[in-house]
């Protein structure tokens, strides 16, 4: 048995009798990689850049799940509408309608699933809206004529920092937003239910907060190759 089979197998045992599921994070690792974890029994991964990710897919199974987690620019979104499972990266009104767009053109039979990107970290360098932002967008005449995807909950990254107490608390901000949407514009939407939070360093004080989806990379597949 591999390293990265044992590493799913360990992830799988630790959110066993939780609603957490594992998003294994595969940016930078080749496809060699990704096919141990997929004989392990893994479906579920994530790529932070659309070239990357469409590399990969031609290579792969086509019954993966794969879930955008990086930045994505509008000019992107129709590279990938075709057959993206989840863009988990929504951090604006205009992204978001571009990828209704697209998705129709392909008249998808299922909607895209999108999970508004919100800025939770104390740092520049992280993308995601304010809770203001993201109440405009539901609110908005736009998102209301929107049938070619599907809001699917909210996905935030942390500091990067050992301050538990600080992870903690951002952690809990992003909860609290998923639960404010949920009462205000969600309530009767059993889809609206996903909090992406936590990564290889973080995963288990995310899961104790209410994380729905945890990012593993390094967790899973040891260092990123920085040369890719």
């Amino acid at each position: 048995m591999s390293a990265i089979a044992d590493n799913i197998r360990f992830f799988d045992e630790k959110l066993r009798d939780t609603p957490c599921r594992l998003v294994a994070v595969s940016k930078t690792h080749p496809p060699e990689m990704i096919m141990e974890a997929y004989n392990a029994g893994h479906r579920i991964f994530g790529e932070n850049k659309v070239q990357e990710l469409l590399e990969k897919r031609d290579l792969l199974p086509h019954d993966i799940a794969w879930h955008l987690i990086g930045h994505l620019q509008t000019n992107k979104v129709k590279q990938i509408a075709q057959f993206i499972d989840t863009i988990q990266s929504v951090d604006s009104l205009k992204l978001l309608i571009e990828i209704n767009k697209r998705a129709e053109q392909f008249n998808r039979t299922l909607p895209v699933n999108c999970m508004l990107q919100f800025d939770i970290a104390d740092e520049e360098t992280k993308y995601g809206m304010t809770y203001e932002e993201a109440i405009a967008l539901l609110q908005s005449e736009e998102y209301r004529n929107m049938h070619f995807i599907r809001i699917t909950g909210v996905m935030g990254i942390a500091t990067n920092t050992d301050d538990q107490d600080k992870l903690r608390g951002e952690f809990r901000t992003l909860r609290g937003y998923f639960e404010k949407l949920k009462e205000t514009f969600f309530i009767a939407n059993d889809d609206f239910k996903e909090i992406s939070m936590g990564m290889t360093s973080d995963w288990e004080l995310a899961l104790a907060e209410g994380s729905t989806f945890i990012r593993v990379g390094s967790g899973i597949f040891g260092a990123r190759n920085y040369n890719k």
